[in-house]
């Protein structure tokens, strides 16, 4: 009998960039991405369920990147990136034979069998990403996770109400693309904030009775979400259940240490009002497992003999033939790629992580006597975009994780179903971020942001409350376009590209032109809305704009305004 469980949550996301640029910043983001991480995560499912090693991976899928990858424009677009890909390699192979480097033709080759293979996946799935994933769901072989409309970042929205718009809209497209109500939620950046009083980050005036983030979530009948271990290492103690729950004091934790409180090794429930037990549930990331992953340091996949990701062959959209070499090689000393290599790093690597797995929970199983998780969450894009061999490490951990008798490899959907939490707790707010706070998405960079989209969100409430739009159709229309633009420049990805540095004229750029356009759309409201007469009608230029920002921006085709309902 299992001594515990493991879950693998990946996050898949990509902020919108269809019909918004291509190289280097726009629509390849999205082809690399699905080359790269997408198709071939697909293809470790069915490899490790094919095995007889069901994978039960928790996938989240959020709203922006399913409605890109579902979009007919990004399924042609991405077959001539994959002809694009093969006929570069055919190119560099010869290229590489007229210089005799026989090893790098060789490596040329295994790039036209790579991206010639994921052509034949992309079709035998009829080019629909998402529906794949569907199917693999309603099998049972993994989970998938929505999340809020765009990725915006919660807690430092200004009303709760576009904090409800955007989780209602990221429902509601996970449904309409994926033909079923995910369950779990995939909070943006793992951002949490408490109810009660808060402060804006940039001078606004504060709010007092600011609803919890656990209770929106749990209003649209989302039973779980991720956190940071930090939050979970500092929740209190509010209700346990044995028989029935009962309301306990904040020092229940301290007390009954083998109880399990303020452990990242059991989902708790959260209700930070202390009224009741809480409705929705959390899981904490184990750190220690994880960066294992996803350190600089000590992760595997800055081994030397892995695939180096910066290094590239040619201009745009070049092929990689160099290995990383080690940690402190310039790019210009990198050794060959040898692909031979890479297996027996991948055992050792697999081997490693699976074992600290396993330590983990039988530590939790020998303190405490209960059946304990390992919740490990990463960005889906390092397997397979950053870290090239990434999709088969997951399958080597997969497949002995499955063969272990100590560990259930589960979902974090069946988890909860097999392993009811039975403690409720109150959090303090945090994120993922550095810091484990707001800076990422709120500092001097971008504040003046923060400052544009409270205007915004002012504007869209007055207009939504003041406007006609119940009894007229167009106003109607065009109210929900500009609720569309407002989804789309709450997105958290602009403030953290330019808060990196890694592509601040393109975020900046995508930030203001959606604020353009939500402005425009509300101005034709309201020009529509004037009963005088003079300024009733749109003129040949303001249905020009209209219909620019319905090209540029096909997402989200359903828009409800009482999304933005309390």
């Amino acid at each position: 009998m299992a001594i515990g469980s493991f879950c693998l949550v990946l996050h898949g996301h990509l902020p919108y960039v269809l019909h918004h640029g291509m190289w280097p910043h726009g629509e390849d983001w999205l082809y690399e991405a699905a080359a790269e991480t997408y198709l071939p995560l697909l293809a470790t499912v069915d490899e490790c369920n094919f095995l007889n090693a069901p994978p039960r991976i928790t996938l989240g899928l959020t709203p922006v990147l399913l409605e890109q990858l579902a979009h007919p424009d990004f399924q042609a677009g991405f077959v001539h990136y994959l002809a694009d890909a093969v006929s570069r390699a055919r190119r560099d192979r010869t290229e590489f034979a007229g210089w005799g480097n026989g090893h790098m033709v060789h490596l040329a080759d295994r790039w036209v069998e790579f991206y010639e293979r994921l052509g034949e996946q992309f079709r035998a799935i009829k080019g629909d990403i998402p529906a794949a994933f569907a199917d693999r769901a309603r099998a049972g072989l993994i989970e998938i996770l929505t999340s809020a409309a765009t990725h915006a970042y919660l807690p430092l929205l200004y009303e709760d109400s576009s904090i409800r718009a955007q989780l209602r809209a990221g429902l509601a497209s996970s449904h309409r693309i994926l033909g079923f109500k995910p369950t779990g939620l995939w909070l943006p950046e793992c951002a949490y904030r408490p109810g009660g009083h808060w402060d804006s980050p940039i001078g606004w005036a504060g709010k007092d009775g600011r609803i919890g983030i656990e209770h929106l979530v749990a209003d649209e009948t989302l039973t779980h979400f991720f956190l940071e271990d930090k939050l979970i290492l500092a929740s209190r103690s509010e209700w346990v259940r044995n028989d029935e729950w009962r309301k306990v004091d904040w020092e229940e934790s301290a007390k009954y240490p083998n109880r399990g409180w303020r452990s990242i090794h059991e989902p708790m429930l959260v209700n930070g009002d202390g009224l009741g037990p809480g409705r929705a549930a959390a899981f904490g990331r184990d750190t220690q497992v994880c960066e294992q992953v996803w350190s600089g340091d000590i992760g595997y996949p800055a081994d030397p003999a892995y695939l180096e990701f910066h290094k590239k062959h040619g201009p745009r959209r070049g092929l990689r033939y160099w290995k990383i070499s080690g940690k402190k090689v310039d790019l210009g000393a990198k050794a060959m790629y040898y692909p031979d290599d890479v297996a027996p790093k991948l055992f050792e690597n697999a081997r490693h992580f699976c074992d600290q797995i396993r330590s983990r929970l039988w530590d939790y199983h020998k303190r405490t006597g209960r059946h304990g998780v390992i919740m490990a969450s990463f960005d889906a894009e390092l397997f397979g975009h950053w870290w090239f061999e990434g999709p088969r490490f997951l399958r080597d951990v997969i497949l002995t994780l499955n063969a272990d008798p100590d560990v259930d490899v589960q979902t974090t959907e069946q988890f909860l179903h097999d392993h009811p939490p039975d403690k409720t707790v109150s959090l303090p707010a945090g994120s993922w971020g550095e810091g484990g706070d707001n800076r990422v998405w709120a500092n001097d960079k971008v504040n003046w942001m923060w400052d544009i989209e409270y205007r915004c969100e002012a504007m869209f409430g007055k207009m939504t409350y003041t406007l006609p739009w119940q009894k007229d159709p167009q106003i109607e229309g065009l109210l929900k376009k500009a609720g569309r633009e407002l989804l789309l420049l709450q997105a958290s990805d602009w403030q953290f590209v330019v808060t990196r540095g890694q592509a601040i004229d393109y975020g900046i750029k995508r930030f203001m032109l959606h604020v353009s356009r939500f402005e425009t759309l509300i101005g034709l409201c309201e020009k529509l809305a004037d009963d005088s007469g003079y300024l009733g009608k749109l003129t040949e230029v303001e249905k020009h704009e209209i219909e620019d920002a319905d090209v540029h921006d096909v997402i989200f085709p359903q828009i409800e305004l009482n999304w933005w309902k309390m």
